[in-house]
């Protein structure tokens, strides 16, 4: 009787905690067409450098100068925008969907750069986990191939924290890999990073109302105040 007792216990256990990784999440909306707020993640920051190469920037600081200037565009076409982090500081992967799920009416962008072992390999990736998130992932993806010599790694589901426990529509975009040389290099110009930004922005701002409204050209030169630009890159 008791190892039978000890079985049942065990049996509701496991279905407690499915329950509660469920129910912890919360319902995901489909805010895709609504969204008044984007969450802007820039990736890693403060002791998680992200992918680090002799030849470019550490990820935590391109990632951060695009998302700054994402946000500066976003802001330009009248969205609210909330940034994860705005300077080089650790950010949770949990406390980053914290901040994302607060945000009613919301959508969240994730900015990485992406490493690999062999440097031949280039490319973007844009990842998605929610289905209501698939349109705004493949939209990113199709405005960056628009860039010169872009190359297409696809558009796939992925299990990322920040993706799957998101409420909200919620995308992760890689912009090249830091481990290739030419993209690595790349990643080092104020001018590509802000035709980044203006792609991704493009893509935000046509999921939301349509093709043909976005009209802001890239900006080459300085873009965002010197005392925001993150350290170590040119503008």
């Amino acid at each position: 009787m008791r190892q039978t007792c000890g079985w049942l216990f065990v049996f509701a256990c496991a279905a407690s905690l499915t329950s509660c990784s469920t129910s912890g999440v919360g319902k995901r909306q489909n805010t895709s067409r609504t969204f008044k707020t984007v969450v802007v993640d820039a990736g890693h920051g403060g002791r998680d450098s992200g992918a680090s190469r002799r030849y470019s920037p550490p990820e935590k600081v391109v990632t951060l100068d695009v998302a700054q200037r994402l946000n500066r565009k976003l802001r330009e076409s009248q969205f609210r925008t909330v940034m994860t982090r705005s300077s080089d500081v650790f950010v949770p992967l949990d406390q980053r969907v914290a901040i994302g799920n607060r945000q009613a009416n919301s959508i969240f962008v994730s900015v990485h750069f992406n490493d690999a072992r062999r440097r031949g390999i280039h490319g973007f990736e844009t990842y998605y986990s929610s289905p209501h998130a698939a349109s705004l992932a493949q939209r990113i993806q199709r405005k960056l191939l628009t860039l010169p010599r872009a190359t297409n790694r696809g558009v796939r589901r992925a299990n990322f924290r920040v993706l799957r426990n998101a409420v909200y529509p919620s995308v992760l975009v890689e912009c090249g890999f830091l481990s290739n040389r030419a993209e690595g290099a790349q990643a080092r110009s104020g001018a590509y990073r802000e035709m980044l930004a203006d792609k991704i922005s493009e893509a935000i701002v046509e999921e939301r109302y349509g093709e043909g409204v976005y009209n802001a050209p890239p900006r080459l030169g300085p873009s965002i105040p010197p005392d925001l630009a993150a350290p170590g890159l040119s503008l």
